[in-house]
């Protein structure tokens, strides 16, 4: 490939996005396609037999994004490296293209914290707000698929608690592993 200059990028958006950061991108939603793909069929075992177990692996979906935007600090990252990973499940999930819609939606409360800021800010404290948000929105989409209104107040209460540990300790995990690898050197270059 004599004569491609690698470090100008492709057009995103009227941006131009550095090749570095599309290959960070990539990485990512490798990455994170490998460690969803076998959580997808732990996560649908325990649905059948303990369906409120599954919920603690729900902040999972969250990682590849949380680990994209802390590293390279740039709007739209985390849904990019969510299609990314949808996009590797798909063939070793049962749900097939759904695997990706699921992707994009969580990674889309990952990105929403800082779409509210237009990307100006990029404070720690973001990353966990939109881990909150969907750690209410999940539980009152899915009442009905576990069935939550059969169950006590108590129970109700430890469904929701449990989907919060799930998505601020995944969210935790993203941030603490992404400023380990800006640390070892990673992304430095492509989140400028």
């Amino acid at each position: 490939m004599t004569g491609v200059d690698t470090t100008r990028g492709r057009r995103f958006g009227k941006r131009r996005v550095p090749t570095a950061v599309l290959l960070t991108c990539a990485a990512l939603g490798v990455a994170g396609g490998i460690l969803l793909a076998p959580a997808n069929w732990v996560s649908t075992l325990l649905f059948a037999g303990l369906p409120f177990v599954s919920v603690a692996l729900a902040g999972l979906w969250l990682l590849p994004s949380v680990i994209a935007l802390r590293l390279l600090r740039r709007p739209f990252i985390g849904l990019l490296v969510g299609l990314l990973a949808g996009l590797v499940v798909v063939p070793f999930s049962g749900y097939g293209f759904s695997s990706v819609a699921t992707n994009l939606w969580w990674a889309a409360f990952t990105e929403l914290p800082f779409l509210f800021v237009l990307w100006r800010h990029w404070g720690t404290w973001l990353h966990y707000v939109g881990a909150v948000v969907v750690s209410v929105v999940y539980p009152i989409l899915a009442w009905q698929s576990f069935d939550l209104g059969s169950v006590t107040v108590g129970l109700q209460i430890a469904f929701f608690a449990l989907t919060l540990a799930s998505c601020v300790g995944a969210t935790a995990l993203g941030v603490l592993i992404a400023d380990r690898l800006r640390r070892a050197g990673v992304g430095a270059r492509a989140s400028r």
